[in-house]
């Protein structure tokens, strides 16, 4: 017997889910619904089962992202998304990489639902236009139109300078061999003057209520001695997997010029989930 086609495109799914959401829980609820629609259809009648399932995973996840808008608004503090660990494999797909980057995800969150919807499936999975009309519920002609409007969006706000894997991981050692030991000037050395700062506690986890900004400031917040920091593949890169009196936080880093100017700090516990067993992700 074949294997179901939605098996088979399993983590193809969860990425497109994810890429919309940001938060793993969120996708996984997403492609549950969506197997259940699954489950229903008459097989003989869908002539691309991947497209299809792509399609109605989409649906899904635009429906559930409108009704979590409240709750993004009220939530505690800055909102980052959900870290995945992932084999570093997932960094071959430079692509695919940068697209489930943390750095990204949050530009994304910047985007309306449907606006994310489009720049995902035609930036990222390059669906065709009037795929993306049927599966947003827009003309071919509209979908072009949101999808350079939110290109244009993405550009303005993504980091400048595209660094090589080598670069980034070399900075990356650099800034959590300076968090291991905690001194200052360290710090100061490989962050950029003016690094920015943002954590998310979700107001169960101390963490600053808004970004932080400068090196000086950054620093003296950051060294302390008194942690267990470890290099983990987070969403396709290297970043750090930090321990403080048994609390749990990510860390991911944006990497410009040989220094990092932009700090992603992920202290949220059920933010905090994924971080044992890497994730499939897939194009």
């Amino acid at each position: 017997m074949s294997e179901d086609p939605f098996v088979a495109h399993r983590s193809l799914l969860f990425t497109v889910a994810y890429e919309m959401l940001g938060a793993a829980a969120d996708a996984e609820d997403v492609l549950q619904e969506s197997w259940l629609r699954w489950a229903d259809v008459d097989r003989s009648q869908v002539r691309d089962p991947r497209a299809y399932l792509v399609r109605t995973v989409t649906r899904q996840a635009l429906n559930r992202l409108r009704t979590m808008s409240r709750s993004r608004e009220e939530y505690v503090g800055e909102w980052l998304p959900e870290p995945l660990l992932t084999s570093p494999d997932v960094a071959e797909d430079v692509e695919l990489a940068e697209s489930v980057s943390i750095a990204m995800l949050t530009v994304l969150e910047t985007l309306g639902p449907t606006e994310r919807a489009v720049f995902v499936l035609r930036e990222v999975f390059e669906m065709p236009y009037g795929e993306i009309a049927e599966a947003v519920g827009k003309s071919a002609a509209a979908v072009r139109q949101i999808a350079r409007r939110a290109r244009e969006h993405v550009a303005a706000r993504r980091p400048r300078v595209q660094v090589s894997r080598s670069e980034q991981q070399a900075v990356v050692e650099r800034f959590l061999a300076a968090l291991r030991t905690g001194q200052l000037q360290e710090l100061l050395d490989v962050m950029a003057p003016d690094v920015v700062l943002i954590a998310d506690g979700g107001g169960l986890a101390a963490a600053a209520p808004a970004p932080i900004h400068g090196a000086e400031l950054v620093a003296k917040m950051l060294a302390r001695p008194d942690r267990v920091v470890s290099t983990v593949w987070l969403n396709g890169a290297p970043a750090g997997r930090i321990e403080i009196d048994g609390r749990l936080a990510a860390v991911s880093l944006v990497v410009e010029n040989g220094k990092v100017t932009r700090i992603h700090a992920m202290a949220n516990p059920r933010k905090l989930t994924r971080l044992d067993e890497p994730v499939e992700l897939a194009r």
